[in-house]
């Protein structure tokens, strides 16, 4: 597009974080003190939460997770602690979009520019992001704006980024997503599935990878997702308030202990922490070579076929989340009991609702699993 005879550029509204990361070279200012988070190793419970949240880190292709369950039972907690146990990554220390060094894939138009005209680039480390989206965010803080006037009167693309770029290459995580209005889930879901954020106004058109594991929580009390957009979640974990009294005097001592003295604390899990970082990171490397056989695949198919189940999205993750739990796990080849754990995960939310069924959908998930495997005995 030309404005007269000058061409249209492209300018990024710096934000804070990338003036702050300008100068990469220079030794991090001493004054900054990172919060101290409750560490992951420490959570007690909720496994099927933690275990969904895990396998999307593997391979967040999986599509995400909500979790659903009552409040109080440290889904927040749990969502921040994970994103504090993953590795920092390199990044462009200029780029507000978290872009990959080497990696087109994950690198903005703008910068594979640079990269083309073989512009010196300047890296820098950073944790991985964790975004919190607030529930009053406007499609326009969520997505970014483009500054119109700009570029009608000075012939450049002004553009000032939204949750989503900063949420690149990290955990997107929306507390009440069924609060949170359908247009603006539709806005994430095609996001995370796409792994690319475009914002288009009057004719201009500018796009930004936006690569996040997109979680989302919810009290099923204050209402349900519509199925369409609950069937695009990758993964569905339901978690309930623990009733064993002496797991729950256990959880409020842990929690004491940390308030009391977060250092203390944090070293004391320090090593555990280590190891599953290790673990993920090793998870993450061996994924390319797991594989699932075709009879097991078959057997998938055929659970998702006697569940009723629409499209082929719950073929799709069941097979992922099996191939990202044999990786966690350190294995080459996916088990039945690695499906049998995550099927359940995988398409608890995508079965059709029977207002009058009172079964619950997870034993229904299972019962059929165990019957297409041959497992009934051991399933019960």
């Amino acid at each position: 597009m030309k404005d007269g005879n000058k061409s249209l550029e492209f300018i990024v509204s710096p934000t804070a974080e990338a003036i702050n990361t300008q100068n990469a070279g220079a030794p991090p200012a001493v004054s900054v003190a990172r919060r101290a988070v409750f560490p992951f190793t420490a959570i007690v419970g909720q496994e099927e939460m933690k275990l969904a949240l895990l396998l999307n880190v593997i391979d967040p292709k999986i599509g995400g997770v909500m979790i659903m369950g009552d409040r109080g039972t440290g889904k927040s907690t749990t969502i921040r602690a994970l994103a504090d146990l993953l590795p920092e990554i390199d990044v462009v220390a200029d780029d507000p979009f978290n872009s990959h060094p080497s990696d087109p894939e994950l690198m903005s138009d703008a910068l594979r520019e640079r990269v083309a005209q073989q512009v010196e680039i300047a890296i820098a480390k950073k944790k991985v992001p964790m975004v919190d989206l607030p529930l009053g965010a406007t499609e326009d803080r969520v997505c970014g704006t483009i500054d119109i006037e700009k570029a009608l009167s000075e012939g450049v693309k002004a553009f000032e980024p939204g949750l989503l770029a900063k949420a690149n290459r990290g955990i997107l995580y929306v507390d009440e997503v069924n609060l949170l209005d359908d247009h603006l889930v539709d806005v994430l879901l095609d996001s995370a599935a796409s792994g690319w954020n475009t914002v288009e106004r009057e004719g201009i058109s500018i796009r930004h990878p936006a690569r996040f594991v997109l979680v989302g929580s919810g009290n099923p009390e204050e209402g349900e997702l519509r199925p369409q957009l609950l069937d695009r979640f990758g993964m569905h974990a339901e978690i309930r308030t623990v009733k064993e009294p002496t797991l729950r005097v256990q959880i409020v001592e842990q929690r004491s202990d940390f308030d009391q003295n977060p250092k203390e604390f944090l070293e004391k899990y320090e090593p555990e922490q280590n190891e599953l970082q290790k673990q993920l990171v090793d998870a993450q490397e061996r994924l390319k070579s797991v594989q699932l056989d075709y009879d097991l695949r078959v057997k998938i198919s055929q659970v998702c076929a006697e569940l009723d189940v629409d499209g082929l999205r719950g073929d799709i993750v069941t097979n992922r989340a099996a191939k990202a739990l044999a990786a966690y796990e350190g294995r080459t080849e996916v088990t039945v009991d690695d499906i049998r754990r995550v099927v359940t995960l995988c398409l608890r939310h995508r079965l059709r609702k029977d207002p009058l069924e009172s079964i619950d959908s997870g034993y229904k998930v299972q019962k059929v699993f165990g019957q297409v495997f041959g497992l009934e005995t051991a399933n019960g």
